[in-house]
């Protein structure tokens, strides 16, 4: 069976601080890329966010592809998902010509008329929710990234819990600079992503900080740029394994999942890579950036 531990050096000696003022200048450019394309372009906001029209219905001899395809001739941005079971399907799409939302519902009726069994409902998300929807997102991570911050600051040290919220704002704002970048659809799916993001990067990083403190114990009189590379090493095999699993298992997602859960799979994915080398290159090189003292020492 193949092992991919084997093509893991078992006692890594990599000099990671060596390259720590090249990795936080990319990091900064990173960041602030992101930030100009926030504000010039702005996220592809989905139905979720922008409001738009929901049809359920009961579906026969035709696939959701070919019924996407169906729809995207007279309409655009249409989104298509299994409801239930295989034959129920939710459809959404967005009024952007400003037209009654009855007359829209009546053409998508008469035009996939043949392909259905039975129309069960319709509905309108209007702006207002959307906003609401939009605005609750951002709070929710915004509140999570806050906590986190008291978590980390009460488990370990005031210098520890900002080094992790400086990693977990940069693994953030470079997923939504991508995602902009990239157009992908940003919904209410992706903020479950990214609030999932800043959980696997703080574990990552949580990890990595526990062999930190082990280390400032047991080695009280080694340099600081030594004893962080010494516990980055320690850790490097199973921060490098956890990730490579998970990115399996992602773009398993992402490939045979569907439509559905795509933004969902190439936000995590994307998010992922970047959490991995944030653990490593921005949370534990951060801690450079204030007085930090061995605990022992405050004793």
């Amino acid at each position: 069976m193949f092992n991919l531990e084997k093509l893991l050096p078992i006692n890594p000696t990599i000099n990671f601080l060596k390259l720590r003022k090249i990795m936080i200048i990319f990091s900064i450019l990173a960041i602030i890329f992101s930030l100009i394309f926030l504000f010039i372009k702005g996220l592809n906001l989905g139905i979720d966010f922008k409001g738009g029209i929901l049809i359920e219905s009961k579906i026969k001899n035709i696939t959701i592809s070919e019924l996407r395809s169906v729809l995207n001739k007279n309409f655009d941005d249409v989104t298509i998902q299994e409801f239930g079971s295989s034959d129920n399907l939710i459809i959404r799409l967005q009024n952007k010509e400003n037209l009654d939302n009855t007359v829209i519902v009546n053409n998508v009726k008469n035009l996939i008329q043949e392909y259905v069994v039975e129309f069960r409902r319709s509905e309108y998300v209007g702006p207002t929710i959307s906003k609401e929807l939009f605005y609750n997102g951002l709070k929710a991570i915004s509140l999570a990234l806050f906590f986190i911050l008291i978590y980390i600051w009460f488990r370990f040290e005031w210098h520890f819990g900002l080094g992790a919220i400086i990693a977990l704002i940069h693994d953030v704002f470079i997923t939504l600079g991508i995602l902009c970048i990239l157009s992908i659809d940003f919904n209410l799916s992706s903020i479950a992503a990214i609030l999932t993001i800043v959980g696997y990067s703080l574990n990552d990083t949580v990890v990595i900080y526990d062999r930190v403190r082990e280390n400032l114990r047991k080695y009280k009189k080694m340099n600081l740029l030594e004893l962080f590379n010494v516990s980055l090493n320690n850790t490097f095999s199973r921060t490098v394994m956890t990730s490579i699993t998970t990115l399996l298992a992602l773009f398993s997602l992402f490939i045979f999942g569907g439509e559905v859960i795509r933004s969902f799979s190439f936000t995590m994915i994307i998010g992922v890579i970047i959490g991995t080398y944030s653990s490593i290159f921005v949370a534990v090189p951060s801690l450079l950036l204030f007085k930090f003292r061995s605990i022992d020492e405050e004793e």
